[in-house]
């Protein structure tokens, strides 16, 4: 498994470091950190950069990268990258296009309070285009742990069953337990009504477990301990800070409906929960399929910079 991490010399980079640790220690994975400079021919005649300049920028940046492959422990297998381009975000895809890569990891921006999210240009573009899962840290991001708990939130539009499938091989091949989550905005109305709305979404992400459970004498694998929570609010936001969120949690959705396969396409109800969220989201692309666990697979990578 490998993993690349969208690194900047700030907090939003050392946050990105942080969850990839995280997710790489439950995975046996191996980081590809990668720092997009600017492409020096990008620059005008009227203002060209002076002589070395280039040169200075990439000695900048492995400097920059050093720094990175510090933050990761010596247990993990990691690489650092000077990659160019005039988009962060199309570099950090044809990144993970050239390493196989299975999951692509950046930071929310500085601007993000109260370890919520705030998304920047570079993680909107990803969020648009990618065709690998984007996993998105929080701001101040701490934890180099592997993962507690995963989270999926399961919603009624089609498409749902893959993510479950997704977020069920996620939580075997880490040992965790998976809970499924359905958010309901329900601004007023009576308790009854309420109530009904609630008992009718348990019994859809109820179902759809058991439907998505494995099953028969061929399936050797041990089942995830598994939850379904149904959380309410006059709003999502509101029925995300009612659920309770492990520090070692992250929360897998799916893209939304205007995805084309195997693409991401970030929601108005993601980027809802986006901004309540306490804890790490990974946006999984429409119709993706999760590697199984190769236990034969070596990810004895050299820890070294590279251009």
């Amino acid at each position: 498994m490998r993993y690349v991490v969208g690194y900047s010399a700030n907090a939003r980079g050392h946050d990105a470091v942080n969850l990839a640790v995280s997710l790489a220690l439950g995975r046996g994975a191996s980081l590809e950190l990668v720092l997009v400079v600017p492409e020096v021919q990008q620059f005008g005649a009227a203002h060209a950069p002076r002589v070395g300049f280039e040169h200075l920028l990439n000695e900048q940046a492995q400097e920059w990268l050093d720094q990175a492959l510090a933050l990761v422990p010596a247990g993990v297998p990691a690489r650092a990258h000077v990659r160019s381009g005039d988009s962060d975000a199309h570099a950090l895809i044809a990144a993970a296009e050239e390493f196989g890569a299975d999951l692509l990891i950046i930071g929310a921006t500085s601007s993000g309070i109260f370890k919520r999210f705030s998304i920047g240009s570079v993680a909107s573009a990803l969020l648009h285009a990618s065709t690998v899962p984007v996993a998105l840290a929080p701001h101040g991001y701490h934890r180099q742990e592997a993962l507690t708990r995963i989270s999926c939130g399961l919603g009624t539009r089609a498409g749902a069953e893959k993510l479950l499938d997704f977020a069920l091989g996620m939580a075997t091949n880490r040992d965790v337990p998976l809970r499924v989550v359905s958010l309901l905005a329900l601004d007023g109305g009576d308790a009854a009504g309420a109530a009904s709305a609630a008992e009718a979404a348990r019994e859809y992400a109820t179902k759809h477990l058991a439907a998505a459970l494995p099953g028969g004498e061929q399936d050797v694998r041990e089942e995830p301990k598994t939850e379904v929570v149904v959380a309410q609010g006059r709003s999502i936001e509101e029925a995300v800070d009612r659920l309770d969120w492990e520090d070692g949690e992250v929360l897998l959705i799916g893209s939304s409906r205007l995805a084309t396969s195997r693409s991401i396409f970030l929601g108005s109800t993601a980027n809802r929960i986006l901004r309540a969220l306490p804890v790490p989201m990974i946006v999984v692309p429409s119709d993706y399929e999760l590697k199984q666990m190769n236990h034969s697979a070596s990810n004895d990578v050299p820890r070294e910079a590279q251009k």
